[in-house]
């Protein structure tokens, strides 16, 4: 694009320089022996034992009386809209940022997604929902993003008054709480993720959370073929995924979750270092530390977004911290700008100016757990000089 290449000056030269990912997980120690104790016994797959162990504890975790493990964050989606029954033509308001698999078994049922912009913490603008509402409308998509849980208490309220049911994406806020609850125990139904960059993790694998009793059944028929435990095998009334989570991957969570505790207080110990070595830094805008309501950031990531005197897009500053070896990703990219949703013919016509902005100016610096303070040091430093190359 015509910017000169960063000189790095008082740093090493690139190539000398020691690669940092964006993620890199924390194992605890107590997860070799759980894992390897499945191989022992020979409990391998999702009948084991350390599958309901897990559904168990997680539930205690987020005050639920049911949780229903998966394989991913994905499957937990899918599972959540599907039983919550949505039918063709159905309204479910959601965020217009947020990562696709929060929209894709809306629109593969026929379901309807109608989009609101986020508001300063990358959440939803809950003050655009309620003129959101139609008659069509039977749901509303929450999806706790980045930093800072969306503001649910307006959104319950509205739900409660129009009779709409709650889904609560809280993969990114695993250990947060919100109104004094935890985050994954704010909706009719709510899911989470523990891919790696999680603050648990299980490799791959997810979570259904709720309280009904029936709608739980419903989900661990889903999850599971829609098979029918007080019917005959290998016959179905429903379509259903192989959703199931392995007996060893419950076990990894198991190992990971008495650490929870743990990991917030690192993942807060990292942002709040960044924030004291990226203070002043040019052209940067820096994640808040507190949100408006009194709640921390808990820092799943530390996203950054450029200043808007900065020429240059989150792209090309992504492309100076790759020659710098440093690992970041880009923020989500807006829903009504998916190609695959413009080939379909929604969302025309539609804009998201908030949601716009910060899928390009937007992006995030290596934040997994097992980053050492020094590993931050260098990354605040080798993106302080990229910044001050971009303003110069």
């Amino acid at each position: 694009q015509g910017y000169p290449r960063i000189c790095f000056g008082a740093m090493a030269d690139a190539s000398q320089l020691r690669p940092i990912p964006v993620n890199t997980p924390k194992f605890w120690g107590d997860e070799k022996e759980l894992v390897a104790n499945c191989v022992e016994t020979g409990w391998i797959s999702s009948e084991g034992p350390a599958v309901k162990e897990f559904e168990k504890k997680i539930a205690q975790t987020c005050g639920r009386r049911h949780a229903i493990a998966c394989a991913n964050g994905t499957a937990a989606i899918d599972i959540a809209v599907k039983a919550l029954g949505l039918r063709e033509g159905d309204e479910v308001i959601m965020p217009a940022f947020c990562i696709i698999s929060c929209i894709t078994q809306i629109v593969r049922g026929g379901s309807v997604p109608v989009l609101v912009d986020s508001d300063g913490t990358f959440n939803m603008d809950v003050s655009q929902v309620a003129a959101k509402v139609t008659p069509r409308t039977k749901a509303i998509l929450c999806v706790h993003t980045y930093h800072f849980p969306v503001d649910m208490e307006p959104i319950l309220a509205l739900a409660k008054e129009k009779g709409l049911k709650i889904i609560e994406d809280a993969a990114e806020m695993i250990g947060q709480t919100c109104m004094g609850k935890p985050c994954g125990g704010l909706g009719d139904i709510s899911t989470m993720s523990f891919y790696p960059n999680k603050h648990i993790t299980t490799g791959e694998g997810g979570m259904v959370l709720c309280d009904d009793a029936d709608l739980a059944e419903k989900c661990q028929q889903l999850r599971n073929l829609c098979f029918n435990p007080k019917k005959r095998r290998f016959v179905h009334e429903d379509l259903g995924w192989n959703y199931r989570m392995t007996n060893m991957q419950a076990a990894l969570g198991l190992g990971q979750l008495a650490h929870l505790d743990k990991a917030i207080l690192r993942k807060r110990e990292i942002g709040r270092l960044y924030s004291s070595l990226l203070k002043d830094c040019p052209g940067l805008i820096l994640p808040p530390d507190v949100n408006h309501k009194g709640e921390v950031n808990i820092y799943w990531i530390y996203g950054v977004e450029l200043m808007p005197t900065v020429s240059a897009d989150a792209d090309e500053a992504m492309k100076r911290l790759a020659d710098a070896k440093v690992g970041t990703r880009p923020f989500f990219w807006p829903m009504h700008e998916q190609p695959i949703f413009q080939k379909q013919g929604l969302f025309k016509g539609q804009s998201f100016p908030v949601a716009e902005r910060i899928a390009r100016r937007g992006f995030y610096i290596p934040s997994g757990l097992a980053l050492t303070d020094e590993e931050c040091q260098e990354v605040a430093q080798r993106l302080r000089k990229v910044m001050e190359d971009l303003c110069k």
